[in-house]
């Protein structure tokens, strides 16, 4: 049916987009804080990106991508995450050759999978991301964990858990492999289908999965952090050592992986309790070797990314109430031929940063206060034969009831210093 949105999206709608927009100005200022610029990318990318990036043993480009064949017949496939991007425009427009770390952030990116819709996350959905690039210090680690951890706080989300783990890295990470094939192959049998697959080409993933028996199997799992190189395990203690210093509450969970092959190092998670069990908020990790896979220069690199739609269904949850701004701050009314009174009046409330309208409609003076009522302005203002004549307009306080006639010039002033003191 042409007038439903397609499966797996939703519209945002005029009367809901005001917590869109709270979720983005504290999302932006968080990043500000630690010096995290805004970078925007295309909705689509090369095919090969993801497939060099993200990695071709993960559910993402197995099952999940939007691939198509563009008019040059080009594979070209809509974003199932955001980090690569960010990678592909930090070569493309070398700022590697720039002052290192570069820290950029994205928000509001649309990501896209073909997955079931499940709750907080769509077939289309949003993220908020940060990425520093050229850092190989723990310390970068924990700003993003502690970052995205107060962000979380300060929004009212609550019972959140910080979970980090780390993965290893290339020198170690193979010896780990081993290990756990072997303890795997006993257990190969009762393993889900989609676990055996991974079996050969990514066996730390079958630590990922949510299948009940394949947990139970693996539960007993050697631990990577077991296995982890002196600097590995140097750099995983750094960490712990920041989280602690910032009051941060952590847990090691040597289960956490992440669904990306592209991880190295540490991993994280910020989860949050729900009537429904526990609830994965934001997810991350360092990719050092990610910029040099995709063709730029050995670099280190950390980010996050977490979902605006799973934030905002958590704040709902938690019973917090964004507060919802006036449409207009005053709707000017007018009696018989004044039409061009009242919108002169709006043009100049406009310019002087009043947020301001009038009836389009040709609507009676009646039907313009009922309307104006149901915006919820706080103020109407009403031109009539009287103040037509002398330049000036009623004003009426929807509050109080309280009335008052000033120069059409002042009226602005009046009402600024009403709402916000005078600022």
């Amino acid at each position: 049916m042409l007038t439903q949105a397609p499966r797996g999206t939703r519209d945002v709608l005029p009367t809901e987009s005001y917590r869109w927009q709270y979720l983005e100005k504290k999302m932006r200022e968080a990043a500000a804080l630690a010096g995290y610029r805004e970078a925007r990318t295309p909705v689509f990318e090369h095919t090969e990106l993801f497939l060099r990036g993200v990695g071709d043993t993960t559910d993402i480009v197995q099952k999940e991508m939007y691939t198509f064949k563009d008019k040059g017949d080009r594979s070209i496939t809509l974003k199932p995450e955001g980090t690569a991007g960010a990678v592909r425009l930090f070569l493309e427009s070398n700022l590697y050759a720039g002052a290192l770390p570069c820290k950029l952030y994205y928000l509001n990116a649309p990501i896209f999978r073909y997955e079931n819709p499940q709750s907080g996350r769509l077939r289309e959905h949003h993220q908020f991301g940060l990425e520093c690039f050229g850092a190989s210090g723990a310390t970068a680690d924990a700003e993003l964990i502690i970052l995205a951890y107060h962000l979380l706080e300060s929004l009212g989300i609550r019972n959140l858990k910080v979970k980090i783990n780390s993965i290893g890295c290339p020198n170690c990470r193979p010896v780990y492999h081993r290990t756990l094939k072997d303890y795997l192959a006993d257990r190969f049998d009762g393993l889900c289908d989609t676990c055996k697959e991974r079996f050969d080409r990514n066996p730390l993933r079958v630590l990922d999965c949510k299948e009940k028996k394949c947990r139970e199997l693996t539960k007993d799992a050697p631990s990577m952090l077991d296995l982890l190189c002196d600097e590995c395990r140097d750099h995983f203690a750094a960490l712990q050592e920041c989280l602690k210093s910032s009051g941060i509450p952590f847990e090691v969970d040597s289960r956490i992986v992440r669904g990306l092959d592209y991880y190295t190092k540490t991993v994280f998670e910020l989860i949050t309790a729900t009537k429904d069990g526990e609830l994965t908020v934001c997810g991350g990790g360092r990719y050092d070797h990610l910029i040099e896979q995709v063709g730029g220069p050995d670099l280190p690199a950390v980010g996050f990314g977490m979902g605006l739609e799973r934030v905002l269904m958590l704040l709902d949850s938690e019973g917090v109430t964004i507060p919802e701004p006036p449409q207009y701050d005053i709707f000017v009314t007018y009696m018989g031929t004044h039409r061009m009174a009242a919108f002169d009046a709006v043009q100049r409330l406009r310019a002087e940063g009043l947020k301001a309208d009038m009836d389009h409609c040709g609507r009676s003076l009646k039907a313009q206060f009922k309307y104006a009522n149901k915006t919820g302005a706080r103020y109407t203002g009403v031109i009539g034969d009287e103040e037509a004549e002398t330049g000036s307009i009623k004003i009426k306080d929807m509050e109080t009831g309280a009335e008052t006639t000033v120069p059409t010039s002042e009226a602005a002033e009046m009402i600024r210093k009403a709402v916000w003191g005078g600022n």
